[in-house]
C-alpha cells in the first residue's frame, strides 16, 4: 500500500497516534526524573550549584545523541517495535538511579542519570511513525499532537516530588517502572506500523550521511535546538530555578513547573495545525520573537505569582509553538523515506539545546542578588540570532516544498 494522501483517513490512524503520544509522555517522565528532585539530592549530597546543574543535564545529553541511532534504526525497525523496547529499556536506569540515590552517592548519580537519558530518544521512533500514519496537509497536526507527550515533563514535575512524599523514594521509582513495563506490553499488543511504511534495509551510516548533506537537517536542527532546547532546559532546570530565585520548596516548585510544561504542551499541537494551515516559517518567526521578550521580562525578577506566572508561561507558549512548526516543517520539506534519520539529526540537537542551558545557569548564578541574568541574557541573544537567520535565509516553500520568493 502507498502512503496516505491528504484526503485519506486510514483505520486505526486515532489509536496509533494516541498510543504514541502515551508512550512519549511516559518515557519523557522517566528521562525527567532527576530535575524535580534536585533540590532533595542538592540538600542530601551538599553540592555546588555547577554539580546540581551538572546533574540536571547529564540525562539529557544520551537523550539528545542517542536520537540521532534510535531515528535510523526506526527507519529500519518501524516505531511499534522501537517505542516498545525502549518502555522496556528506560525500567533499567529508572532503578538505578533509585538505587543511587539510596547510596547518597553523586558519582553513582550522575552515570545512572546519563543512562536515564535514554528514555528521552523515544521522539525520533514516534515522529516518523505518526508521519507514516497521515498525509502531507495533516502531518503538521499529527507531530504537533504527538508532541505534545512532551507533557510528560508536566507530569513529572507535578508528580515525581509528591509520589515521593506519599510513597518514599525507591517506591516513586518502582511506580514509573512498572508503568514503563506495562506500555511496552501495550504497544506491543495493540499499536501497528502505518500500511503504506516500508522498513528500510539500508545501512544506517550511509543513511545518517545523507541526513547530513541535506541542507535542511542543519537549518531545522538550529532552530529546533532553540526551541526545543529552551523548552527542555527549563523544564528541568525550572525547579531549581525557582528554588534559587523565589525560594519555592520542592512541591512548590514542582507544580509551577508542571504548569510551564503544560503550557508548552498545549502550544505544540497548536504550532502544528497553524503550520498546515498558515506556513511553518510565520509559526517559528512568532516563536522566537516571543522568547525573546519573555527572556527580557524574566530577567527582570517579576514579583510571583502575577506578573511571573504569567511571563513563565508565555515563555513555554512560545518555546511549544516553536517545536512545533519546526517539525512541521521537517514534516513538509524532508523526503518520507529520511524522515526517520533528518527526525534524528535534528531530535538530538533539540536535545543538545537543552543540555547545555543549565549547565550555564548553574556556571553563571549570583548567588547574592539570586538571579539568573547572565543566562537569561544569552537565551535572548540566542533567540534572536535564530529569528533572522529564519527571516533572511529560509525561504517560504510550497506545498511541494519548492521555495518561492519572500521578502526575507
Amino acid at each position: 500500500m502507498t502512503a496516505p494522501t491528504d484526503s485519506t483517513r486510514v483505520p486505526g490512524q486515532t489509536l496509533n497516534l494516541a498510543l504514541a503520544t502515551w508512550a512519549f509522555a511516559l518515557t519523557f517522565w522517566a528521562w525527567n526524573l532527576v530535575g524535580p528532585l534536585a533540590s532533595l539530592y542538592t540538600d542530601d549530597l551538599d553540592l555546588s550549584s555547577n554539580q546540581k546543574a551538572l546533574l540536571v543535564a547529564t540525562p539529557v545529553l544520551v537523550g539528545a545523541v542517542g536520537r540521532v541511532p534510535v531515528g535510523a534504526l526506526t527507519d529500519r525497525y518501524g516505531g511499534r517495535t522501537m517505542l516498545s523496547s525502549l518502555s522496556f529499556i528506560s525500567i533499567v536506569p529508572v532503578l538505578l538511579v533509585a538505587f543511587a540515590g539510596n547510596r547518597d552517592s553523586y558519582p553513582l548519580l550522575l552515570v545512572f542519570g546519563f543512562l536515564l537519558g535514554i528514555a528521552g530518544t523515544s521522539f525520533a521512533a514516534g515522529i516518523p511513525f505518526v508521519s507514516a500514519w497521515y498525509g502531507p496537509s495533516r502531518r503538521g497536526m499529527a507531530t504537533g499532537i504527538f508532541g505534545a507527550g512532551m507533557g510528560g515533563t508536566a507530569l513529572s514535575s507535578f508528580f515525581t516530588p509528591r509520589f515521593v512524599s506519599w510513597f518514599g523514594y525507591t517506591q516513586a521509582h518502582v511506580i514509573i517502572a512498572v508503568a514503563l513495563a506495562a506500555t511496552g506490553v501495550l504497544l506491543l499488543a495493540m499499536m501497528r506500523n502505518a500500511p503504506g511504511w516500508q522498513p528500510s534495509n539500508q545501512p544506517v551510516m550511509p543513511k545518517l550521511k545523507a541526513a547530513a548533506r541535506l541542507p535542511v537537517t542543519w537549518q531545522m536542527s538550529f532552530l529546533y535546538a532553540v526551541t526545543f532546547g529552551g523548552f527542555v532546559a527549563f523544564s528541568t532546570y525550572l525547579p531549581t530555578y525557582l528554588k534559587d530565585v523565589y525560594d519555592f520548596d520542592l512541591a512548590g516548585a514542582g507544580t509551577r513547573t508542571a504548569g510551564f510544561a503544560v503550557a508548552a504542551v498545549i502550544a505544540r499541537p497548536l504550532g502544528g495545525v497553524l503550520s498546515d494551515r498558515l506556513h511553518p516559517r510565520i509559526v517559528v518567526l512568532v516563536s522566537l520573537l516571543g522568547a525573546a521578550v519573555a527572556a527580557v521580562l524574566m530577567a527582570l525578577k517579576p514579583q510571583p505569582e502575577i506578573p511571573a506566572g504569567i511571563v513563565f508561561v508565555l515563555m513555554a507558549f512560545f518555546l511549544g509553538l516553536g517545536s512545533g512548526g519546526v517539525f512541521a516543517w521537517v514534516a513538509r520539506r524532508v523526503p518520507p523515506e529520511r524522515v526517520g534519520s533528518v527526525t534524528g539529526v535534528v531530535g538530538a540537537a533539540g536535545g543538545l539545546g537543552g543540555y547545555f542551558p543549565p549547565l550555564v545557569l548553574g556556571a553563571t548564578y549570583n548567588e547574592e542578588t539570586h538571579s539568573y541574568t547572565i543566562g537569561l541574557v544569552l537565551l535572548v541573544v540566542t533567540a534572536a540570532a535564530a529569528f533572522v537567520f529564519t527571516y533572511l535565509r529560509l525561504p517560504r516553500e510550497d506545498r511541494a516544498g519548492q521555495p518561492q520568493r519572500t521578502t526575507g
